[in-house]
């Protein structure tokens, strides 16, 4: 891109200055020359020092262009430190102590040749320290922003790792301990009742834990979630989903018999029952779960009528980990956006008086779709 605005510079130059046409047009296809290799040339195939080459071939279009001009170097400083400055985001400090003689050559000889003065001459005395400088100043920040991301990429290796980790391998040894504290329960009476039941909440909770760690490294890696979409009667879906929740909660259900929805029956009913389990954990009586018809799209609602969200926490609800509580750890909603969001749809938290609803989109189908 630099090589390729010089080019275009200099032809734009030819307008005002007819005389150095010929010269002017010479130097703008020497630039082009150099912007189709720096974009054709397999680069990825070479050393990482490769596209070094390029800037050599700049300094020599330098002292071609200020010979041609009969010394004016006006335009070969500020390129010579833009080509050091693009040398220090990509290359390691030897290239840059590599340049230093071609770069003073093709500053100094062009001037030589045309037979300026000691003053002139005299100014890559001030030039060349003034550019290594600023290309060791933004390879040294270049570099410290390498190895951050290098860094940032092991940790992200090591929390994959974990997450595979927890996620599959908790959940086998977790079904035993739920099999054998639901026997306990039916045999258990009093205190032990009691025990075993508070055991097997906790359980249920680090079974979510895992299920919701799983979803979160499958988007992770992925990035996008494949989904097998369908047509569903909506009130029908919706229903035998909540039959499979077992809350103490008056749940109430509002759709029409006409609604139909365009989902991943499997990551819609997870959708659902994380939007409705988060109503009745930390809201209240009555949750109503409605969907309506809003345009081209359908519009899924989950209402508590409990104290509500704070002003404040609303906007990050949906984020990893933004909030918690004793019974969960903060990643349901932000599944819920990405199913969402998967589905083409997007994931809100909307005031109530009382209460909060938790909105969630989806295309809708038909005609009118």
């Amino acid at each position: 891109m630099l090589f390729l605005l010089a080019g275009l510079l200099g032809v734009v130059g030819v307008a005002p200055d007819p005389a150095r046409a010929r010269n002017l047009l010479i130097v703008a296809a020497c630039d082009f020359v150099i912007a189709a290799a720096g974009l054709l040339l397999p680069w990825g195939r070479t050393r990482p020092e490769a596209p070094a080459l390029l800037g050599l071939a700049g300094f020599a279009v330098l002292g071609l262009s200020t010979w041609s001009f009969g010394g004016v170097a006006a335009g070969t400083g500020p390129f010579l430190v833009l080509l050091y400055a693009w040398a220090g985001l990509h290359f390691p400090r030897w290239v840059l102590f590599g340049y230093l003689v071609p770069a003073f050559l093709s500053y100094v000889i062009p001037l030589v040749l045309t037979h300026q003065s000691p003053l002139v001459l005299s100014s890559a005395f001030v030039l060349m320290p003034v550019a290594i400088v600023v290309a060791l100043l933004i390879e040294a920040q270049a570099r410290h922003l390498r190895d951050d991301r290098e860094r940032l990429a092991r940790i992200e290796q090591w929390r994959a790792a974990m997450v595979n980790t927890l996620a599959h391998d908790v959940r086998s040894p977790l079904s035993t301990v739920r099999i054998v504290l639901e026997e306990f329960q039916e045999q258990a009476t009093g205190e032990a009742a009691r025990m075993a039941d508070a055991a097997l909440r906790q359980t249920a909770r680090i079974s979510r834990l895992a299920e919701g760690l799983l979803d979160l490294q499958r988007i992770d890696s992925s990035g996008q979630l494949k989904l097998d979409l369908a047509e569903h009667p909506a009130r029908a879906l919706i229903g035998e989903i909540l039959l499979l929740l077992n809350l103490d909660v008056e749940l109430t259900i509002e759709v029409d018999d006409d609604l139909v929805l365009l989902v991943d029956r499997q990551r819609f009913e997870q959708i659902l029952i994380n939007l409705v389990t988060n109503a009745a954990r930390y809201g209240r009586g009555p949750v109503v779960v409605s969907l309506t018809r809003d345009g081209a799209r359908n519009r899924l609602e989950v209402r508590d009528h409990g104290p509500g969200i704070p002003d404040h926490l609303r906007p990050r609800l949906f984020g990893q980990f933004a909030v918690g509580g004793p019974e969960g750890v903060g990643l349901g909603l932000w599944i819920v956006r990405q199913l969402a969001a998967a589905h083409g749809g997007m994931a809100t938290a909307e005031a109530r008086d009382p209460g909060v609803a938790m909105v969630v989109t989806f295309p809708a189908t038909g005609p009118e779709a």
